[in-house]
């Protein structure tokens, strides 16, 4: 597949997904419900984004992409706070 232009509040928002489940994955996560409660409202975010109407976003792999994508640019500001 070749690389697709994802806005970067769609890349943004699933990044800060990643590290939400990272933290609600951490044994005894302090603040559970806000967390929570963060974790769904990026979830919508995400999948109603308007990028996925567009044809580009309807490809079979776009959020496997975005996914893929979000993690290789977290990883070098991962663990910062």
């Amino acid at each position: 597949m070749e690389p697709t232009a994802f806005p970067q509040n769609l890349v943004q928002a699933q990044r800060d997904w990643i590290r939400t489940y990272e933290a609600l994955a951490q044994p005894h996560p302090h603040r559970n419900t806000v967390l929570r409660r963060r974790l769904l409202e990026l979830s919508a975010q995400i999948w109603w984004h308007p990028f996925f109407t567009t044809g580009a976003g309807r490809a079979p792999t776009a959020r496997e992409e975005l996914r893929r994508l979000a993690r290789e640019r977290g990883q070098g500001t991962a663990r910062a706070s």
